[in-house]
């Protein structure tokens, strides 16, 4: 790829990198738009895929960037995903860590940590809506949907991942 391409990856991930107040995950209907929409780097199928792979591996399910910086450039856009997206953030918090010590017992202290609570959840919640746009397209991942949130909300004896993996066995064999 070319030098501007390379700098465009690394642009769009730091800017998704900035806006990720509370995680990855509420930056992903940005980091959609972006990818698939905006400079067509990935189609709706890639990026669900993309995003599903995160979820399954070990580490932070973010280092999906990479997969698509990969996808973009080879190994270079993959490492300018990974440095655009965690680097600016790690300085960030690092930063936002020496003041928010400083100001330890303060009452903006609190008054901050509350109000940005109801920000990250609804910013969350649009990254699981903006997946599940892409994810359920019919009536059966419908109910493989409703099933696995089901089992995962009031089966507490069970690891969540059993019926994440069983929802994803249950869509190979009733939809491939």
């Amino acid at each position: 790829m070319n030098l501007q391409e390379n700098l465009t990856v690394l642009g769009v991930f730091s800017l998704l990198s900035v806006l990720a107040v509370g995680g990855g995950a509420a930056v992903l209907p940005e980091t959609k738009a972006l990818v698939v929409d905006t400079h067509h780097w990935l189609t709706d199928d890639q990026f669900r895929d993309i995003y599903g792979l995160g979820q399954v591996v070990p580490g932070p399910n973010m280092l999906m960037v990479m997969v698509i910086g990969y996808h973009v450039s080879g190994y270079f856009g993959a490492l300018l995903a990974y440095l655009g997206f965690f680097v600016p953030a790690g300085l960030i918090s690092w930063g936002a860590s020496r003041i928010w010590d400083h100001f330890e017992g303060s009452p903006w202290r609190r008054s901050l940590q509350e109000g940005l609570a109801p920000l990250v959840v609804g910013l969350m919640a649009a990254g699981t809506i903006s997946i599940a746009r892409t994810a359920i397209d019919g009536a059966t991942t419908v109910a493989i949907a409703i099933a696995v949130f089901l089992g995962v909300r009031f089966v507490k004896k069970v690891n969540p991942a059993i019926f994440v993996l069983g929802g994803g066995v249950v869509g190979f064999l009733t939809l491939s």
